[in-house]
């Protein structure tokens, strides 16, 4: 049975088919900007080597060329400087469904080092996909200095026209312009270091084995969620710093370690402290940094290892932050610039019902009660809540002049650019989530008490349940509420160097199964006994969970 108390907020069928997703004049007169489609105008805009005059169309149908996408990212990209995105310069890569299958083995990178579980997503992918299970992803985009984005060559003109919108567009001023990116992420280096990550992996390979190598990343893996800065700012990467740091690393690192066990104090009777000091002296938020820095049995390669696994899981923090934000940011933006497009007469009827038929898939939202329900889609939650800006700024109504004093009516690109760049999910939910989203969502809480009987609906989308609604939505993306808080406690430098890691339990929910797993893991990298407490709001110890390394 499940322990703790659980909340969730879910949304039901609408009975006047307002749910996202229904394609039947909602998206020419409902959420998306509360207007009708656009009427077609001439242009004066230029594509190609036009210089003036009624536009040319761009290319119609559903084959592509290479000539094509190039006159589409043309046409988008002055689209997408009248509304001053700040974008990088981006790269356009066209793949088969092989090398996305190879992107998504390789969580969406380029370049990484190999490892097994990399083999075995692969399969796993390859094999529904085979059976026709699954569906490929339309692109990929990295968050990298130019932007690079993949297509699947299979898509269609239309198809391939909105993603270089979502993608080289959409998602690339949003890599660009969040400060969770522009803090914890550096687009210029990463590329250059992921080389220098597999290089020297693949030469630690051939020195200790691929056996020691791979049981090394195993560990490390494990460790990922757990082996990032939350709150103290990473250095900023570079590839000729790094590879001057590793040079240095290898013997001060090394020397840190054995002066630490070294010069502990040798007390002996009555002179020994009843109560030494602890180390750390504050808690240690991220596991691997500590690790990395204080395991006493570590080799350099095997620090440098360490270190190139948290820096990778570091690179992915900020995404996993922003994915409602961050999809729905796109979503927008890919339908605005089709938009305009069409309005300008570059683009026919058809272009735009077959992108509009995309578009509609993407942000469908199925009812709590549908066998295929999944939780909240992000790309729907995302898209109402950036065309919800849009109403408020250039049709507010009391409610939205109530709820949002300081910015209804204003200019939307501004606070388009002002949300997009200061918020993550949590706090963009929390700031901007509004009466309309959460009743065209039909939003409602579930209470999963493990004290009583039955699960209670807390609040429902009315005037009494609203604020609470958005509250507890908010701290649905809140990776502090979703992630156990497991932070190192101390180690007994004076003893068998026992490290204790603690587990802050919220709302009396325990660890799941896998942390003995995740704790043998630990022990592995540390080398000695690990001990996980787990403490409740109040401090005392709830559980207690302990493992010892297994001694070649």
């Amino acid at each position: 049975g499940c322990q703790g108390l659980e909340m969730r907020i879910q949304p039901v069928e609408s009975r006047r088919r307002q749910s996202l997703g229904c394609f039947d004049g909602h998206f020419f007169n409902g959420l998306l900007k509360d207007r009708a489609m656009p009427a077609r105008r001439r242009s004066t805009a230029h594509t190609g080597s036009q210089a003036g005059g009624r536009a040319r169309m761009l290319p119609q149908g559903s084959e592509w060329t290479f000539d094509a996408l190039r006159q589409y990212d043309a046409a988008l990209a002055r689209l997408a400087e009248r509304h001053r995105l700040d974008l990088y310069p981006h790269q356009i890569e066209i793949i088969t469904a092989e090398q996305m299958l190879d992107a998504y083995a390789s969580i969406g990178m380029p370049v990484l080092y190999h490892h097994w579980s990399f083999g075995k997503h692969y399969l796993a992918h390859a094999k529904q996909y085979q059976r026709g299970q699954m569906g490929l992803a339309y692109e990929i985009v990295i968050n990298a200095n130019p932007c690079i984005a993949y297509l699947m060559e299979e898509n269609t003109l239309t198809m391939q026209a909105l993603v270089i919108a979502h993608a080289a567009y959409g998602h690339n001023a949003f890599f660009k312009g969040n400060h969770l990116f522009r803090t914890w992420t550096q687009a210029d280096a990463i590329i250059d270091y992921l080389v220098f990550a597999r290089n020297f992996i693949a030469e630690c390979e051939e020195r200790h084995g691929v056996a020691a190598v791979e049981a090394l990343l195993d560990a490390c893996h494990a460790l990922m969620n757990v082996g990032v800065d939350r709150y103290r700012h990473p250095a900023k990467l570079s590839l000729e710093k790094e590879r001057q740091r590793q040079r240095e690393r290898e013997a001060y690192l090394q020397q840190q370690v054995n002066e630490l066990w070294r010069t502990l104090p040798q007390v002996r009777g009555r002179q020994a402290s009843p109560q030494p000091p602890r180390f750390p002296e504050e808690p240690e938020e991220n596991l691997l940094y500590f690790i990395e820095k204080h395991a006493p049995l570590l080799e350099p390669w095997q620090r440098e290892v360490v270190r190139i696994v948290r820096k990778v899981a570091q690179y992915f923090y900020p995404q996993r932050q922003t994915q409602v934000m961050n999809e729905g940011w796109a979503t927008w933006w890919h339908h605005h610039l089709l938009h305009g497009l069409y309005e300008e007469g570059l683009v026919g009827d058809g272009f735009m019902l077959e992108a509009l038929h995309i578009h509609t898939n993407v942000v469908t939202q199925r009812p709590y009660h549908h066998p295929h329900y999944d939780g909240l889609n992000p790309y729907a939650l995302g898209y109402a809540l950036w065309s919800d800006i849009y109403r408020i700024c250039t049709a507010p109504t009391e409610e939205d002049r109530e709820w949002f004093p300081d910015w209804a009516g204003s200019d939307w690109q501004e606070a388009f650019d002002f949300a997009m760049r200061n918020f993550k999910d949590e706090s963009f939910i929390a700031q901007y989530l509004s009466p309309k989203v959460m009743r065209d969502f039909r939003l409602f809480a579930a209470v999963d008490d493990d004290s009583q009987p039955r699960v209670r609906i807390e609040a429902i989308h009315n005037e009494q349940g609203y604020r609470r609604l958005r509250h507890w939505l908010a701290q649905q993306y809140d990776l502090g509420v979703r992630e156990p808080d497991i932070q190192v406690w101390n180690v007994d430098t004076r003893g068998n160097r026992t490290l204790t890691l603690r587990h802050q339990m919220r709302d009396r929910h325990p660890l799941a199964d896998s942390a003995e797993a995740v704790l043998r893991h630990v022990a592995a990298l540390w080398g000695f006994p690990v001990r996980l407490e787990s403490v409740d709001d109040k401090g005392q110890v709830r559980q207690t969970r302990e493992h010892a390394p297994q001694r070649a």
